[in-house]
């Protein structure tokens, strides 16, 4: 399974700079998830999209990843670049789509959402957490889902067929409660929050 990693857009709450160039203990955001990627069994190829807005990402990735390919996308929002990122790349069949933005996901995350795409019979699988931990870790999303009475929370991590990738997908609501894919980085408190979390801090509600 090919993977591709949207990385075109500003991060509006930190100061309008790249997101995927943040410093998180000394590297950059993105290469947390390009890591995880690169970690799985099952992920073939890596590709990154960039746009217009993030010229020191399409830098970073063309001067330290020989092995990934960068796609520039300039469609104007994210389903527009994602959809043009893939026909661009020439992918077929599953791609996984994920954001920079989620450090603290690992390579057996990456193994156990593509190991659950492949029991299922739908074509396209999204991942989410239960609101509730985020709420445990003290963490606010800015999405929220009401699906089966239940209130999840999109993580960033999608799978599509990309041979059907014009089409709306019906797609498996794969719930995974592991605080690690609770963490997106928007604000400069979330990045805060990440740091205390990889030093083995608690950031949860007292």
């Amino acid at each position: 399974m090919d993977a591709l990693i949207m990385a075109g857009g500003l991060a509006q709450r930190l100061g309008r700079v790249e997101k995927s160039c943040i410093d998180l203990n000394g590297n950059p955001l993105i290469s947390y998830i390009i890591r995880a990627l690169s970690g799985a069994r099952e992920i073939d190829r890596i590709f990154v999209s960039v746009t217009s807005a993030t010229p020191k990402t399409k830098e970073l990735i063309e001067q330290n990843y020989d092995d990934i390919s960068v796609i520039f996308a300039s469609e104007g929002n994210y389903v527009q670049d994602m959809i043009a990122s893939i026909i661009d790349a020439k992918i077929k069949g599953p791609v996984m789509v994920v954001m920079c933005d989620i450090p603290l996901v690992e390579s057996d995350i990456i193994d156990k959402v593509i190991e659950k795409y492949n029991e299922c019979d739908e074509p396209a699988l999204s991942v989410y957490v239960p609101i509730a931990l985020c709420k445990k870790i003290g963490i606010r999303p800015d999405t929220v889902f009401h699906k089966n009475t239940k209130l999840i929370v999109p993580t960033g991590i999608n799978i599509l067929d990309a041979s059907d990738i014009y089409n709306e997908q019906p797609d498996y609501n794969y719930i995974i409660d592991d605080p690690r894919l609770a963490m997106n980085v928007n604000t400069a408190e979330d990045l805060e929050k990440c740091k205390k979390i990889m030093a083995g801090e608690s950031c949860g509600e007292e």
